[in-house]
């Protein structure tokens, strides 16, 4: 989690701070394959170069950013879970447990489509 410091650090809010570090602790222990890196400021995590999922913090949810292609596939699960969402992220309010299982299944489906990927976005 050393690449996260900095910006866990910058995150004013005490409760925002401790839930996204929450996050990005689980999804490390989780998945400890993935790189932990910071891109255009935001913490990210990869697979063999390529982007698995993003994270952001605003002032009323941790926003997700797992890519297009896995928003559409689970377009129905997102909606299930009761998130808002667009078309490129998911978010999850600041005072609402985070669905974890549906953090795995996107992370894994971005693992899995993206094996054979050699670029660092799906083209």
């Amino acid at each position: 989690m050393d690449a996260f410091a900095e910006f866990l650090a910058g995150i004013k809010n005490p409760q925002h701070q401790q839930q996204t570090e929450e996050v990005l602790a689980w999804v490390a222990k989780k998945f400890p394959a993935l790189m932990q890196e910071i891109k255009w400021k935001q913490p990210m995590f990869t697979d063999h170069g390529t982007y698995i999922i993003g994270f952001s913090v605003a002032k009323h949810h941790l926003a997700v950013a797992p890519e297009r292609a896995a928003m559409i596939h689970f377009a129905n699960d997102i909606i299930q879970a009761g998130y808002d969402h667009t078309k490129e992220l998911i978010r999850m309010p600041w005072d609402r447990p985070v669905d974890y299982s549906l953090l795995e299944r996107i992370i894994e489906f971005n693992i899995m489509d993206k094996a054979d990927c050699e670029t660092f976005w799906r083209k």
